[in-house]
C-alpha cells in the first residue's frame, strides 16, 4: 500500500505548515490529517488548497482525551495511521530565579507532555500495524541550552530523551522514532528577536545565515520515509553548524 495516514501537531504554524507541504509534495497518496487548537487559519488554508488529501482536526495537545478522540476519528476514517509528527510548542522564556511556576508547568505540558500522550495515543494502532513512523521535533536548546530557557530547554531535552528510549521498545514492530533539534529557523520565534539580537545570533551561526522551514521539513520527511527505515533512534541537529 502506498497511502500513508500522516498527523501533524503543531500544524498552523510556519514549521508545521512547511512539514505539511513536503508530505504533500511527496506523493500525491499521502493524507494529512493538521492538528490545530488555538489558532487555524494557515492549517484551513492548506486544507482547502489540497482538500483530497488534507484536512484539520481539533486538538489541544496537552489533553490525552483529546489525543484519543483525534487519533479515533483518524482511524474511523482510514483504519490506520502512519506518521505522527510532534511538532507542537511553545515559549515562556525568563530567568529560573523568577520564573513563575505555570510558566514552567505549561512549557513542559506543550512541549513533553504532548508527546507522552501523543505516542500513546499511536502506538496501538502502529504495534497492530507493524510499522509506523514517530518524529519528534525538538530543539537545539535541548543539546546546547541558553540562560532563560531553563523550562523549555528541558522540556527539549526531555523530549530526546523519550525518544530515544522508546525508539528500543518498539524497534523490534517495525516502528522508528527519531527526533530533529533545529536551530535557529525564519519562523514566528525569530519574529520577537529585536535587530540586535538578530545579528548576535548571526554571528554564533557559522553558515552566517537562519535555517528555512522547507529544509528542517526536509528532514522529517526523510526520517519518516520507507528508505529511512534503519534509522531510529537519532537525534538529528539541524543548525548551520553551531554545535
Amino acid at each position: 500500500m502506498n497511502r500513508r495516514v500522516i498527523l501533524i501537531t503543531g500544524a498552523n504554524g510556519g514549521l508545521g505548515q512547511a512539514i505539511a507541504r513536503a508530505f504533500l509534495a511527496e506523493s500525491e497518496d499521502n493524507i494529512l490529517w493538521l492538528a490545530v487548537h488555538t489558532r487555524r487559519d494557515c492549517a484551513d488554508a492548506l486544507a482547502q488548497s489540497a482538500s483530497t488529501r488534507c484536512r484539520t482536526v481539533e486538538l489541544d495537545v496537552t489533553d490525552r482525551a483529546a489525543w484519543d478522540r483525534a487519533v479515533a476519528g483518524v482511524l474511523a476514517e482510514h483504519r490506520r495511521l502512519d506518521v505522527l509528527v510532534n511538532n507542537a510548542g511553545r515559549h515562556e522564556d525568563g530567568l529560573l530565579a523568577t520564573l513563575p511556576a505555570k510558566a514552567w508547568q505549561a512549557v513542559l505540558a506543550t512541549n513533553l507532555d504532548s508527546v507522552f500522550h501523543g505516542c500513546q495515543a499511536v502506538l496501538p494502532a502502529m504495534i497492530a500495524q507493524r510499522t509506523g513512523r514517530i518524529l519528534n521535533v525538538a530543539s537545539l536548546s535541548a543539546l546546547l541550552p541558553p540562560a532563560g530557557q531553563a523550562n523549555y530547554a528541558a522540556a527539549k531535552a526531555g523530549m530526546v530523551a523519550l525518544t530515544r528510549s522508546l525508539a528500543k521498545e518498539v524497534a523490534r514492530i517495525g516502528i522508528t522514532v527519531n527526533a530533529v533539534c533545529p536551530g535557529y529557523v525564519e519562523t514566528e520565534a525569530l519574529t520577537a528577536m529585536s535587530p540586535e539580537e538578530r545579528q548576535a545570533a548571526l554571528l554564533r551561526i557559522p553558515m552566517r545565515r537562519f535555517g528555512r522551514p522547507d529544509e528542517i521539513a526536509a528532514a522529517v520527511r526523510f526520517l519518516a520515509c520507507a528508505e529511512a527505515g534503519y534509522i531510529t533512534g537519532s537525534v538529528l541537529k539541524i543548525d548551520g553548524g553551531i554545535l
